[in-house]
């Protein structure tokens, strides 16, 4: 496969209109609508183009409704995205969402090309922590195993033991069978974890840089403005989750709204999930008190439409980190998806 500079930069056609009329109309309620004649011919050529080199798009659910619904054919949270990497047919992968769920779709698919369209989409909570931090703590408690949260680069999965989501993370560590476990590197997820568990976790500073903005008085605000019940990433600061309804992972949170059919509901989170989650709940009103990740949002129409035509960014990470790292998803994946909601 190789990379091709003469492809056609996208125009439009009147034809767009036609064609694109269910996906323009599942978008009108989710993205301003004078957007939607400007982000057509986009969509068009990559859907054309992935078809024309044989990929896939994949999704996190922080990626604009544009993307989540436009040209993703995965969509899900980061651990979901890697285990589809893995079992999809595809020989290449573009992954629009930030550098480490990137790597994890290149460690459980290394044979594979993974394109990221921009190498700068980076993570507050990945860039927090490095490998030689991880060995200066196991240095400091000796036999402790190490429990990476997904968030982490892919030297640092390559340093630990197993790997967590927010969705199985108590499950995680229990699985470890150890009194004492390094837990890393979320702060604010290492003290909810803590909160059910009787293992004795060593947190480190990390934090999401969106999350750990919402206050006790934004969940407040919510429901007594607006009547609303309260969802929150366990992300979030401790204060915050004393305030909400329900505490969840990405994926949690859907099947909350999809058990609970609440009248009106705010999603203490990234901005961008209530935006896709509307169009799949349309009975419900979304409350967005609303933070936006920079990173994610660095992820465009255009820079995956130029990510397909060049064959750019490729993941490339060192065999024997890959080796590593794969063993610690691996020991996650053993574990599996066990939250309740």
């Amino acid at each position: 496969m190789t990379a091709s500079a003469t492809l056609p930069m996208p125009v439009w056609r009147d034809e767009l209109e036609h064609e694109y009329a269910a996906l323009a109309e599942r978008l009108e309620p989710l993205v301003p609508c004078l957007e939607i004649p400007l982000h057509l011919p986009w969509i068009d050529a990559i859907n054309k183009l992935k078809k024309q080199r044989g990929a896939v798009i994949m999704a996190h659910s922080y990626q604009s409704p544009e993307i989540f619904h436009g040209v993703a054919d995965i969509t899900g949270d980061s651990l979901g995205l890697a285990q589809a990497a893995a079992e999809c047919d595809a020989d290449l992968i573009v992954v629009c969402g930030v550098h480490f769920m990137a790597e994890s779709a290149k460690i459980l698919a290394p044979e594979k090309t993974v394109l990221i369209p921009d190498l700068e989409a980076g993570c507050s909570l990945a860039s927090s922590i490095t490998a030689a931090d991880v060995r200066a703590l196991r240095a400091l408690h000796p036999g402790a195993p190490v429990v990476s949260y997904a968030n982490t680069s892919a030297a640092v999965k390559a340093e630990s033991d197993a790997i967590c989501t927010s969705a199985n993370a108590v499950q995680v560590v229990e699985s470890m069978g150890a009194a004492k476990v390094i837990f890393l590197p979320d702060e604010f997820l290492g003290r909810h974890v803590s909160s059910q568990t009787k293992v004795e976790l060593v947190l480190w500073n990390g934090r999401c840089e969106v999350h750990e903005k919402f206050t006790a008085q934004q969940a407040r605000h919510a429901r007594e403005q607006f009547g609303a019940m309260l969802v929150a990433h366990p992300e979030c600061p401790p204060e915050v989750l004393a305030e909400v309804d329900f505490v969840g992972s990405t994926t949690a949170m859907g099947k909350w709204l999809e058990r609970e059919k609440p009248a009106r509901v705010a999603l203490i989170t990234e901005c961008s999930m209530a935006d896709n989650l509307r169009s799949q709940f349309p009975a419900t009103e979304f409350i967005k008190p609303c933070n936006l990740c920079p990173h994610m949002q660095r992820i465009t129409l255009q820079n995956i439409y130029a990510s397909l035509r060049d064959l750019r960014h490729a993941i490339e990470i060192a065999p024997e980190v890959v080796v590593r790292a794969r063993a610690a998803l691996e020991r996650m994946l053993a574990v599996g998806r066990r939250e309740t909601v």
